[in-house]
């Protein structure tokens, strides 16, 4: 997405946990471009981050909430961690993102000329896919936020456009860690059926890539999209319809 939004003209401060990757990253996009360090669910990091971001960039248009986290576990076994971690970084975070975003983009915040704010849900949002009911719990509730906010910014005068994107399984670690994991307990044979199973729902025939889901963001952060808000976009190859 960094990649993208770099390449689309943009100026990026890449925001993560991961210093020496953020960085890493943030380096790989050329001049201009930068890193900060973020959690996404400690509020006072994040007030810190985008005042950062703002000086460096000389303003803020665009904000993608893109943190995540899955834990795969049946609804029996679940523990109450596992649910807490889940629901702190997918959907606080996201909250944090927007209200800081709000905050800077509004007319009178440090940015204040208003722009786009993009939430990464998940095709979860949209299905019954054994094994992740706290993630698709916790995604849903990412899309809630995204019409709220959408709401509520028109309502107050903010200027800020929020929009979520649904992506479908996308084989990164994240993707091929839940493969495993619903092999591991029992939900498919292994995980080369699993991923058969995802892709067997999916009209388009296969899984994701990082590229389509980078695509979208670039799309709904630009003024293509400037009258699309409080939608939610499936970027999933149909698996979710």
């Amino acid at each position: 997405m960094a990649l993208a939004l770099a390449a689309a003209g943009a100026k990026v401060i890449v925001a993560d946990l991961q210093d020496e990757l953020g960085t890493k990253v943030a380096e790989s996009l050329g001049e201009g471009h930068g890193f900060v360090h973020l959690d996404v669910t400690d509020d006072d990091n994040w007030e810190s981050a985008v005042t950062a971001a703002t000086e460096q960039l000389g303003g803020l248009d665009i904000v993608v909430n893109n943190a995540g986290v899955e834990i795969t576990s049946l609804l029996v076994d679940v523990e109450a961690a596992q649910i807490r971690k889940q629901l702190e970084i997918n959907l606080l975070g996201t909250t944090l993102g927007i209200k800081h975003a709000f905050r800077a983009m509004r007319p009178g915040g440090v940015a204040g000329t208003g722009g786009s704010v993009i939430n990464v849900a998940s095709v979860a949002a949209t299905i019954a896919f054994p094994g992740i009911a706290v993630y698709s719990a916790t995604k849903s509730g990412v899309d809630r936020l995204t019409r709220v906010a959408a709401a509520e910014s028109g309502r107050m005068g903010y200027g800020v456009r929020v929009n979520t994107i649904y992506p479908g399984l996308v084989p990164t670690a994240m993707g091929a860690g839940l493969a495993n994991d619903v092999a591991r307990l029992g939900l498919f044979a292994s995980a080369e059926e699993a991923v058969g199973a995802v892709v067997a729902l999916t009209p388009s025939g296969r899984l994701g890539e990082v590229s389509d889901m980078a695509d979208a963001v670039v799309f709904l952060a630009s003024d293509g999209s400037r009258f699309v808000n409080g939608a939610g976009l499936p970027v999933d190859g149909g698996m979710g319809m």
